[in-house]
């Protein structure tokens, strides 16, 4: 079977130890994370490499958001989408082959929204609002 496993890591690099036992032991043929917190250029990609995961692509930012897809097998960037006109490296997609079929695979990082739950009063809650919009009209 093809397996796709995704985490919202809260900083990749904080957690390698751990991205490391989870690629071992269950070992899923792509592994999407959300919060990588890690600037492209300090992405930790030999340690992804080494656990035999070789195709790597991210997109990310200092201290905050950030997305990355590794594979076992060749993956195709596609897309790194801006949502409601702010580049904060919340989206990453890329086809990969499964089955004799290529799969589109889209790697969001959903804002939070904040703890109240009303656009009106809660600027964050209105950007996840508008953010969870704009995904509906991804092509699928």
């Amino acid at each position: 079977p093809f397996t796709i496993a995704t985490w919202n890591i809260n900083s990749v690099r904080l957690r390698m130890p751990i991205v490391e036992r989870l690629l071992k032991e269950r070992a899923p043929d792509v592994l999407c994370l959300q919060e990588t917190k890690v600037p492209d250029e300090l992405f930790p990609e030999k340690a992804f490499r080494k656990a035999g995961y070789e195709h790597i692509l991210f997109h990310g930012q200092k201290g905050y958001h950030g997305v990355a897809t590794v594979a076992r097998r060749p993956i195709e960037l596609v897309e790194k989408r801006r949502f409601c006109e702010i580049d904060d490296s919340r989206h990453l997609s890329v086809r990969v082959q499964a089955g004799g079929k290529s799969v589109l695979v889209h790697n969001f990082y959903v804002p939070a929204g904040g703890d109240e739950p009303d656009p009106e009063i809660n600027r964050k809650f209105r950007h996840k609002l508008d953010f969870v919009y704009e995904m509906n009209s991804v092509p699928a």
